[in-house]
């Protein structure tokens, strides 16, 4: 059993599995995806959060680094992407290159990033919504309506409602969900460069200074502020992996999914080291760590009517974000389904929409459960970690997959190799290791779960292992 759990999965029998997905996303589609879920909860919240803890003004530099990175990692989704067009993103190329077990690690990492992510987002786009909008007009829901039962209410309807109403526009297939998408990151996007550029009026350059404070000067060369606050703000740019999780439906993916990714890290990396700088530049970075730092430096320069502006700007930023991750997480589950190591109902698709209908009323389930119950904090702690974990095996198995000689790939490959995959894998566990203990921890605990559930049940059920 131990040397069957590395066995390898063919790419044919995935294209095979995935047929019935509907093709319909083109470069501009990705595009719109990827800002959707790497300008969202973010932009309006980390800048503030990492300059007052870890960076100062330096928080600009590490949100390049991470988007560095990030670019890296993404050429070789991309690579893997063109070689093998299907669904389940680092799950499905892990079990090809690696095996089974790997790929089931990956999947399960993923989960974890997908489904917090989902329900981190939906809690924030709860709290902009009742303290902001809902208050304006007079509406004032009780407590315990307002959080859940660890912050001493009973459920946040809001963030659970925010869930349903995401899944019911998934339910109608990607071309609609895309064309939603598309549209708020119109919004989303014009309200953040109105920011920059108002913002740019008001900067104090004495704020300025120190530009890297030397409370945040440790470990390495006196850059571990910089480096934490870099694995930390990788939470910004998960969401460009759920790109790779998309390639089954995505018209010539040999092309458009690496225009897509690049595209996606280059415009966040604009709009992220813009913005940190005009922030930071604007309010000094001491007094950052509040959960709206945009809209409180609106209020510091006494802008109110930008302040709702930047109100706005976060719904649409939280909300594009929620669906892409949403989708990432749910094609992540049908994979798992498709393959058997979750039940079989998980692998189907219906065949009025071309979506994996059950896969995304289970996604549902558990993200409107922890949005309800769990608080933000909570759930943010353990999203970067899953997301590395599949970079660093992912960036690594490049190497792998070009000493394939069964798997032809007519599209994108990594340039520089293999110097570039070697380095965005060593990039993404130094990065790891730059997390805090307690996220370490976690993900290890997390881990050893999903090694119990594939031992227990995934290798008695999975496809793979019932072929000769």
């Amino acid at each position: 059993m131990l040397m069957n759990i590395f066995k390898k999965e063919s790419v044919s029998s995935y294209l095979q599995a995935d047929a019935k997905l509907k093709k319909t996303l083109r470069t501009k589609d990705l595009i719109g995806l990827g800002i959707g879920a790497v300008i969202g909860t973010g932009i309006f919240i980390l800048p503030g959060n990492e300059a007052a803890t870890h960076a100062g003004p330096a928080v600009a530099i590490a949100f390049l680094l991470a988007a560095l990175v990030s670019g890296l990692v993404g050429m070789a989704y991309a690579e893997f992407s063109s070689a093998m067009p299907v669904a389940g993103s680092a799950y499905s190329f892990g079990s090809v290159v690696y095996g089974e077990i790997v790929g089931w690690i990956l999947g399960w990492a993923l989960i974890l990033e997908y489904f917090l992510a989902v329900s981190a987002e939906a809690t924030g786009f709860a709290a902009y919504f009742n303290n902001n909008l809902l208050s304006a007009i007079g509406i004032h829901l009780p407590k315990a309506l307002q959080a859940g039962p660890m912050e001493g209410g009973v459920v946040n309807l809001t963030a659970v409602l925010i869930v349903l109403i995401i899944a019911g526009i998934l339910m109608k297939g990607s071309s609609i969900s895309t064309k939603v998408e598309n549209f708020a990151v119109v919004i989303k996007v014009a309200i953040i460069i109105l920011f920059i550029v108002v913002g740019v009026f008001y900067i104090k350059q004495e704020n300025y200074v120190p530009f890297y404070p030397e409370e945040f000067h440790s470990g390495l060369f006196g850059m571990g502020g910089i480096l934490t606050a870099a694995a930390t703000v990788f939470f910004a740019f998960i969401g460009f992996d759920a790109l790779a999780a998309n390639s089954a439906e995505t018209i010539d993916p040999g092309k458009n999914v690496i225009k897509g990714i690049l595209g996606t890290v280059a415009i966040a990396v604009v709009m992220y080291v813009t913005f940190s700088f005009v922030l930071t530049g604007i309010v000094n970075y001491k007094d950052l760590g509040v959960d709206d730092p945009a809209a409180f430096a609106m209020q510091v320069i006494h802008l109110s009517m930008f302040n709702k502006l930047i109100t706005v700007g976060a719904l649409f930023g939280i909300f594009t974000a929620m669906m892409t991750m949403f989708i990432g997480g749910s094609r992540l589950v049908y994979a798992l389904g498709r393959d058997g190591l979750l039940p079989k109902a998980m692998g189907q698709v219906s065949k009025k929409y071309g979506v994996p209908e059950k896969a995304i009323i289970v996604a549902t389930i558990v993200q409107a459960v922890f949005a309800g119950l769990v608080p933000l904090s909570e759930l943010a702690s353990l999203i970067n970690a899953g997301t590395l974990i599949a970079f660093a095996f992912i960036s690594f198995g490049v190497i792998k997959l070009r000493r394939r000689k069964d798997i032809q790939n007519t599209g994108f490959k990594m340039p520089w190799y293999p110097f570039l995959p070697i380095l965005a894998g060593s990039c993404s566990i130094l990065f790891i290791f730059m997390l805090p203990k307690i996220t370490q921890v976690s993900v290890t605990i997390w881990l050893a779960i999903g090694l119990t559930v594939y031992l227990t049940y995934g290798i008695h059920h999975s496809k793979l292992q019932k072929r000769d």
